[in-house]
């Protein structure tokens, strides 16, 4: 049997049974963009990677203001969530060549939210045989690239 090494793992685990309060409102005032993996920020939300991804380039849009709300947001947040949402797109096309994309707002812990009182738009970038059956038979994710290095190379192209 070959071992797959899957080191996030350990962590992502660590970090769901201790976290408290809400990354979404904590990170962006630290001003420790690479280190918090912030890609962007705009003027009502801002980009970040999923530091436990579900692929390569998974990226989530959040608003700065702390809301699970999502039919109360302004029309300034709607539409730069969305906007920024697509240039993520333009942005993994261009550095990661994605065959298909899964945008997602997961509304609620019963719909899969882990912070469920800070909504955010996923961006997940999907290749074709991606899936495979790890999550299903050893509760493990086999991501291809370090977080770090989608971050510098996505944080190049972003600047562009």
């Amino acid at each position: 049997m070959e071992n797959i090494f899957a080191p996030w793992r350990m962590a992502y685990i660590q970090v769901s049974k201790k976290q408290d309060g809400c990354i979404f409102c904590e990170f962006p005032p630290e001003n420790r963009d690479e280190e918090r993996l912030i890609l962007h920020r705009g003027t009502t939300c801002f980009v970040i990677f999923n530091a436990f991804p579900y692929n390569p380039g998974h990226l989530m849009v959040a608003p700065y203001r702390h809301t699970a709300e999502y039919e109360l947001l302004s029309d300034e947040e709607m539409l730069e969530m969305h906007r920024l949402g697509g240039r993520c797109i333009s942005v993994l096309k261009k550095v990661m060549n994605p065959q298909g994309f899964n945008l997602g707002i997961n509304l609620g812990k019963v719909a899969g939210a882990g912070f469920d009182g800070h909504l955010h738009l996923h961006i997940v970038p999907r290749w074709n045989g991606d899936t495979n059956f790890m999550p299903v038979f050893a509760d493990v994710r086999v991501v291809a690239e370090e977080l770090a290095a989608t971050y510098g190379r996505m944080k190049e192209a972003w600047n562009e």
